[in-house]
C-alpha cells in the first residue's frame, strides 16, 4: 500500500460544493482507499491505496464525488514524499513561525513558460514568492485574502493549482505519520 495526500479544491467554500468529511472518507473508501484521516472542512484526506497511477486515482475519487453529490471537485494527489520534499524545499524558513502567511501552491503539472515579471508586478512589497516544477510557494504577511498576487497567479501560471497555508500541510503531514 502506498500513502498518500489529496487536496480538494473549492468545496464547502461559500456554500458551494458541500461534501461532509464522513462522505468524503465513504467515497474514498469505494474506491479502494484503506486508513483515510481527513482535517478540516475544507478537503484534506491522509489515506493509503494499492493504485500507483495518481491520475487515475484522482479521476476515480472525482467521479465517485460526481455520484454522490452531483459535482466533480478538482482532486490533487501527491505522494507522502512529494508533500515531504514541498515541505523540505520551503524557501521561507522565516514564514514558518506566522503559518497563515506562507501558502503552498500545488500544481496540477509545471507551468510552461511562466511570465514571472507578471507575477512580481503583482507582488506587494511585503510579499515573496519561488515557483518549483511542482508548488508555487507564496510568502503574504498581509494575508492572502487582499493579495493581489494570490488571485492572480493560478491563471498567470496556467495550470491549476490548489492551495494550502503552512499550518495545515504540516498538520496533514503530521496525520500520515511522518
Amino acid at each position: 500500500m502506498n500513502t498518500y495526500v489529496a487536496f480538494f479544491r473549492g468545496i464547502n467554500v461559500g456554500g458551494n460544493g458541500s461534501l461532509p468529511m464522513k462522505e468524503l472518507v465513504a467515497a474514498l473508501e469505494e474506491i479502494g482507499a484503506r486508513k483515510v484521516r481527513t482535517y478540516i472542512q475544507s478537503g484534506n484526506a491522509v489515506f493509503e491505496s494499492a493504485e500507483k497511477n495518481l491520475a487515475r486515482l484522482s479521476k476515480q475519487l472525482s467521479t465517485e464525488i460526481m455520484k454522490r453529490r452531483g459535482f466533480e471537485p478538482q482532486v490533487h494527489i501527491l505522494t507522502i514524499e512529494a508533500l515531504a520534499k514541498a515541505i523540505a524545499e520551503n524557501p521561507f524558513p522565516e514564514a514558518v513561525i506566522y503559518p497563515s502567511s506562507l501558502h503552498l501552491g500545488f500544481l496540477a503539472s509545471s507551468p510552461k513558460g511562466p511570465d514571472l515579471k507578471k507575477l512580481s508586478s503583482l507582488s506587494k512589497e511585503s510579499e515573496q514568492f519561488q515557483l518549483t516544477e511542482c508548488v508555487f510557494y507564496l510568502h503574504a504577511p498581509e494575508g492572502v485574502g487582499r493579495s493581489k498576487l494570490a488571485a492572480s497567479s493560478e491563471k498567470i501560471l496556467g495550470v491549476p493549482m490548489t492551495d494550502r497555508n503552512w499550518r495545515t500541510v504540516c498538520k496533514v503531514m503530521e496525520m500520515a505519520g511522518t
